[in-house]
């Protein structure tokens, strides 16, 4: 099949007029914003702002068809405030990488349950698309690879990572109800490691971690040997991929990612080159049930949706140093214990 050309809004015969995006003034969900408002669809963006900030939607404040709601997508009776006639739903509210769900595990679990059930009520009220943003913890420390959509999984249910695992596993499983008992036109994307600009650089993600440690010419701390493998996206592809699916009727997830499988090490030394620093390599002892490998396999989103990454490992990690290096005499001086021991989180 031919990749398709992709456009500002890569959605062919699409005639939504508003959306609302859950987790809208997070890294991932700011740039789906973007998207949508500059390809002419009013957005309601909503976060509670526990890890996403105002920084990431402060250029779109006052642009027509733009607003901002400071809301928690998990409290009771918060479907009731939002009532405008929505098209598109794009759920990706929720903690983006496993040390925030290890901080604050009930948040993430209330976010996943009560969070993902009050986006679908909103969505069935509307007759609105429904697009969950999963992510591929849901494969845990996968003994398949490439993760294919119909593998279930290694997870340990009461493990260090099981709140970011299981409650994506969750989201799932509730999505995948509320279709069948509503009739919900209701998808699932499961994400993989996407980076770019607006991530958090105190967010305790391998990517912004070394980055902004490089800048620094601060040691570049990796958990375990190194040898670890990650596949990488550019944030402007997954928005891509992203938006392809939300456009369709499909309701059985797709696994949307980079498919380079480097190493961690790899990884930080290439970030190392890219900045010019002069900083080194540490190694930290690595986290029970980190995985090992993780690559998805993105059969479908290609073949489907005719899918595929445009954005290089050197141009997405120069837009992305560059971002950094824009915002870092901004930031608090970097600290012995400031992202050290989570430097590798995924």
């Amino acid at each position: 099949m031919t990749p398709m050309t992709f456009s500002a809004l890569p959605t062919a015969g699409c005639r939504w007029e508003r959306a609302l995006v859950t987790g809208g003034a997070g890294f991932l969900g700011s740039h789906l914003c973007e998207r949508l408002l500059g390809s002419g669809v009013d957005v309601d963006s909503v976060d509670n702002l526990s890890s996403g900030s105002h920084d990431n939607v402060r250029h779109l404040v006052g642009r027509p068809g733009f607003r901002f709601l400071e809301l928690d997508l998990a409290e009771p009776g918060c479907s009731d405030a939002l009532e405008a006639p929505y098209d598109l739903i794009l759920h990706f509210a929720g903690p983006a990488s496993s040390a925030e769900c290890r901080r604050h595990p009930l948040d993430a679990l209330d976010t996943a349950g009560r969070g993902t059930h009050n986006a679908l009520a909103v969505a069935d009220r509307a007759g609105a698309r429904f697009l969950l943003g999963s992510g591929c913890q849901v494969y845990g420390d996968p003994l398949v690879h490439p993760q294919r959509e119909d593998y279930c999984g290694h997870v340990d249910p009461v493990g260090p990572r099981s709140a970011h695992d299981e409650a994506q596993r969750f989201a799932e499983a509730l999505t995948t109800a509320y279709a069948t008992a509503h009739g919900t036109d209701a998808g699932i994307v499961r994400v993989f490691n996407t980076y770019g600009p607006r991530m958090r650089a105190d967010g305790h993600q391998a990517v912004p971690t070394f980055i902004t440690r490089a800048l620094a010419g601060a040691p570049l701390i990796i958990e375990g040997d190194g040898s670890q493998t990650r596949s990488l996206c550019h944030v402007d592809d997954m928005v891509d991929g992203v938006l392809l699916v939300a456009a369709s009727r499909s309701v059985r997830p797709v696994n949307i990612g980079g498919g380079d499988e480097p190493t961690v090490r790899e990884i930080a030394r290439r970030v190392i080159e890219l900045t010019g620093s002069h900083s080194r390599l540490e190694f930290a002892a690595r986290r029970p049930h980190d995985p090992a490998r993780r690559r998805p396999d993105t059969t479908l989103v290609r073949e489907i949706f005719g899918w595929v990454p445009r954005v290089t490992w050197e141009e997405g990690f120069r837009r992305t140093i560059a971002h950094f290096a824009d915002v870092s005499a901004d930031r608090r001086p970097l600290r012995a214990e400031g992202g050290t021991r989570h430097a590798c989180c995924w």
